[in-house]
């Protein structure tokens, strides 16, 4: 029986023209990251897309083969708080870090049991009984393996901004975030402790302490301080005081590392792509020498 409706048979007809079948035969489409890649930066140059939209592109498509391993903050650098601290060092922290989040864990650094807000802390400053235990965040867990792609789902779909990294042992290996993940895709995430490389300062804190930037000039510090900071070695010459004080310590800083050098204590609290973003500083303790004992 003949079809009653022949039209049919060319909805799906190809389109194509003949030049457009060639350009396709002598030119494929990648089949491969690699050449996908490669295909995006022919687009670029081409002026096709910019050169953000570019560097997006390929955070999207290297981040579908990585995993929460490969981006998270490592165990040893987190910044992590003890549900049984007193509430004046809770506060120190929370100021000294400037993290949102914080990881809370009970008697061992491995038993963590909840997440806790900073905000939530202004809670305990209306109402001094209240426990603080009751403040707690329930912590996501997920394996080294997860998928970014699978993760960033899933942060968007519970809400939860922060997850603790298991190993394959079942041991806290690290924490990833959001914008942890989100940098794979955008880059560099700017916050509030990010800025110009020409504009460092020095801002006090309720401490009596000074939250200095990494990019301050040396010249800068000593005024501010009063003091003569330099090099040990008088040929070195620095610009600002992060790039001497990680010279004096001799290696890559690293948060919560601290440091005296010039009669100022330096407590590295941010560090960015191997360089100190931000101390916090005071004055060195005098120790009085001890007095010499009675003649007999």
């Amino acid at each position: 029986m003949s079809d009653p409706h022949p039209s049919r048979n060319f909805d799906k007809e190809d389109k194509r023209t003949f030049l457009q079948k060639l350009a396709e035969f002598l030119h494929p489409g990648p089949d491969s990251t690699a050449e996908l890649i490669e295909t995006l930066v022919e687009a670029e140059d081409n002026k096709i897309i910019g050169a953000e939209s570019r560097a997006m592109l390929e955070g999207v498509i290297r981040m579908a083969d990585m995993t929460a391993g490969d981006v998270m903050v490592p165990a040893t650098r987190m910044d992590i708080v003890n549900i049984a601290a007193p509430f004046e060092d809770l506060l120190n922290n929370v100021i000294d870090t400037a993290h949102s989040r914080f990881p809370v864990y009970e008697r061992e650094r491995e038993n963590i049991i909840g997440i806790l807000m900073a905000k939530d802390l202004l809670k305990l400053q209306r109402a001094p009984e209240f426990n603080i235990r009751a403040l707690l965040r329930p912590a996501v867990f997920i394996p080294e393996t997860k998928g970014l792609n699978d993760l960033l789902r899933e942060f968007r779909g519970n809400r939860n901004h922060l997850a603790i990294v298991i190993d394959e042992f079942g041991r806290v290996a690290g924490l990833i975030t959001i914008e942890d993940v989100l940098e794979q895709i955008v880059g560099e995430i700017e916050d509030e402790f990010d800025i110009a490389e020409d504009e460092g300062d020095i801002f006090g804190l309720p401490d009596k302490t000074y939250r200095v930037s990494g990019d301050t000039p040396i010249d800068r510090v000593n005024s501010a301080f009063d003091t003569h900071l330099a090099g040990s070695d008088p040929d070195d010459h620095f610009d600002t005081i992060g790039g001497l004080i990680a010279h004096e310590m001799g290696h890559v800083p690293k948060r919560g590392e601290k440091f005296t050098w010039g009669g100022l204590d330096f407590v590295v609290l941010h560090t960015k792509g191997g360089a100190v973003r931000w101390f916090k500083v005071a004055p060195a303790i005098k120790h009085n020498a001890p007095s010499p004992a009675p003649e007999q």
